[in-house]
């Protein structure tokens, strides 16, 4: 699963793979800006096939964030 957060990433932020740890977040990445987190969002509900909420669309400002709120939605 971190495999296939981590390649969502970087086919919307366009960075290499060692840019993405769990350190990653919307105020360390720089291109990471309000446009790219809705298509991140879109991406991660299509390769997951699930959907996310308005307040989990809020929480999702990094990368650890992400992978606990996909882990819940996916139990």
């Amino acid at each position: 699963m971190e495999d296939k957060i981590k390649e969502v990433m970087l086919s919307v932020f366009g960075v290499e793979i060692s840019e993405i740890d769990d350190n990653t977040s919307s105020d360390t990445l720089e291109v990471w800006d309000s446009l790219r987190h809705m298509n991140l969002i879109v991406a991660l509900e299509e390769e997951f096939g699930i959907e996310f909420n308005d307040e989990e669309i809020i929480e999702m400002t990094d990368y650890k964030l992400i992978k606990a709120i996909i882990q819940e939605k996916k139990c």
